[in-house]
């Protein structure tokens, strides 16, 4: 039988103690298939990141238990069959494109040959062949975003996980980005994004996930989802609001 790419399992995470508790997750359960695209949404603050944070081992959860491809995050090693792509990318600065994407090779267990053969055709599919050797501290905000979109893909990863992946980026960029997901899934690769941009989530996604205050309120097909006829948008705020007022009743 073949693994989930993604399971988590009654997660539950915690910041702060006393009064200044803040319960960021609360049993969290959700199961992604390999080569399925799944959509993360909520509001800010929804537990959207804290997730993704604890889904990469930036973070410990309380309690619960997270696998990629079978593999127990926190106990086996997984990295290399994930790529990552964070809301706001980091770069060595003074770094060109290429040397970052070497040194994202490297760190992922690439052997230099591989690396060399893969550099240039991320470049010309992210379309920063012209922008090869400048430095990265001169990119823009699209740029970067697309620069972090190969250093994602660099190590051919099976599984992709990216935090808000348009954020922050023109029509043309956003565009970019969108082709390149459909693209991944037609080559059978997992990936699980959140983003608040719903005709997005609309367009790419097999599956979506809806979370507020920690809590999972829809986790199934886009199309149950909208059975009501409903746009995403609206049965989206419908969704949130009817758990704000049952929260508060």
């Amino acid at each position: 039988m073949t693994a989930p790419a993604i399971e988590i399992t009654k997660l539950d995470k915690t910041f702060g103690s006393g009064r200044k508790k803040n319960q960021a997750l609360t049993g969290l359960s959700l199961t992604i298939a390999q080569g399925e695209v799944f959509g993360f949404l909520g509001p800010n603050g929804a537990g959207k990141s804290t997730t993704i944070k604890l889904l990469l081992r930036f973070l410990k959860p309380d309690s619960g238990s997270l696998r990629i491809l079978g593999k127990a995050v926190g106990q086996e090693e997984f990295r290399q069959q994930i790529g990552y792509l964070s809301e706001f990318p980091f770069f060595y600065d003074h770094l060109s494109a290429r040397e970052t994407l070497l040194l994202s090779g490297r760190l992922s267990g690439m052997g230099r040959s591989a690396i060399y053969q893969r550099i240039p055709m991320l470049l010309e599919r992210m379309t920063l062949t012209e922008a090869a050797d400048r430095r990265v501290g001169g990119f823009s905000k699209g740029m970067k975003q697309r620069l972090g979109m190969a250093n994602a893909l660099v190590h051919d990863p099976e599984v992709l996980i990216f935090d808000e992946p348009m954020s922050g980026l023109d029509p043309v960029g956003r565009h970019q980005i969108k082709r390149l997901i459909a693209e991944l899934k037609q080559e059978g690769k997992t990936i699980f994004f959140s983003s608040h941009i719903l005709s997005d989530i609309e367009a790419l996604c097999d599956r979506i996930g809806v979370i507020h205050k920690g809590i999972l309120l829809y986790n199934g097909g886009l199309g149950d989802f909208l059975a009501t006829g409903e746009g995403l948008e609206e049965r989206f705020v419908k969704v949130i609001e009817e758990a704000n007022h049952a929260s508060a009743a």
